[in-house]
């Protein structure tokens, strides 16, 4: 598995992904964008943004980078930055097929992205993210699976993935909604000719939405490399929205509430890698001083206590405006 090579990595971030839906298109839904895009959000403003993140993730021990077909051009912009340093052999590279951008690069858009987990858009989207990244490419996953998704049940899905699988890709699948555990233990559950599908889950985890925690933990017995996503939930843990709880934790290690929301779940032993969001190179600066943070027994007590209901959180979420 090219997870592997993050297992081999010594850096104390080698934990650590950078994840590119916040840079790769105009619109998305964390909180405090405008203020960390400002106004100029054209194609070319973003290219340099990703690739400025790309760089200073990389130099500060980074080695898992994310994206997706739906996150705008990202996939463009890491391919673009992975070609013009050749040199770089360890980086390890995920997307995601399953939704289409649809926003044509405005904020404004009805719909931002459309879902069809359907064998036909599988195949579509898997050669146009050949087209971009290539064998760079060493995983790809279902994008948001959800307990409904006909991408559970598909055979013929499951036979086409197989035999990417077989062609040396890493198969993986996100979840998203407040049945997470529903779903991965669904996944779980999908062989072809007696052998598990899926080598890897990509699911929401933080102090807010920890329902996903048992069955990741399940995943991670199996086999599957479990990596985090909207691990500071769409900056509804960053400093200026964060619980008190949290701000009172983050003032006793000395560092951000960024870095403690980010070292809670990487204190979790089935987290194998915790995706950054960052939109800033001072933000990611920030993200990746989570792996110093020890917290003690206490502060994982008080945060823990944070949770919410999955319904709660998922509706919140869902409430979110595009900016």
């Amino acid at each position: 598995m090219p997870f592997a090579r993050l297992s081999a990595a010594t850096t104390p971030t080698s934990h650590l992904g950078l994840g590119l839906a916040a840079v790769g298109r105009p619109g998305y839904i964390n909180l405090g964008r405008d203020r960390d895009l400002g106004e100029d959000r054209s194609a070319e403003a973003l290219r340099a943004r990703t690739h400025e993140l790309l760089d200073a993730a990389y130099a500060q021990g980074v080695r898992y980078f994310d994206a997706a077909r739906s996150y705008g051009r990202s996939e463009e912009f890491l391919a673009d930055w992975l070609t013009a340093r050749p040199d770089i052999e360890d980086a390890v590279v995920g997307s995601k097929w399953g939704y289409t951008y649809t926003a044509d690069w405005s904020t404004e858009a009805d719909r931002h992205e459309i879902k069809d987990h359907s064998p036909a858009t599988y195949e579509r989207q898997r050669a146009e993210t050949d087209a971009l990244l290539g064998d760079r490419l060493d995983l790809y996953q279902i994008h948001s699976l959800t307990a409904d998704s006909p991408a559970l049940t598909d055979r013929e899905l499951h036979a086409r993935l197989a035999e990417a699988a077989a062609g040396g890709l890493t198969i993986g699948f996100s979840t998203s909604g407040p049945a997470q555990a529903d779903t991965i233990r669904a996944a779980l559950e999908i062989t072809v000719d007696g052998a598990p599908l899926f080598r890897t889950v990509q699911s929401t985890y933080n102090a807010l939405e920890t329902s996903a925690g048992p069955a990741l933990a399940e995943a991670h017995d199996a086999g599957l490399t479990v990596i985090v996503k909207e691990g500071m939930a769409n900056g509804r843990l960053a400093p200026e929205h964060a619980p008190r709880a949290l701000a009172e934790v983050a003032e006793e290690t000395g560092l951000g509430c960024d870095a403690v929301a980010l070292a809670l779940i990487l204190c979790r032993p089935w987290a194998g890698v915790v995706l950054s969001g960052a939109a800033t190179v001072p933000q990611l600066g920030s993200n990746l001083h989570a792996a110093a943070v020890d917290l003690t027994d206490d502060q994982r007590a008080r945060l823990d206590a944070l949770a919410e209901d999955p319904r709660t959180y998922w509706a919140r979420r869902g409430e979110l405006p595009w900016h």
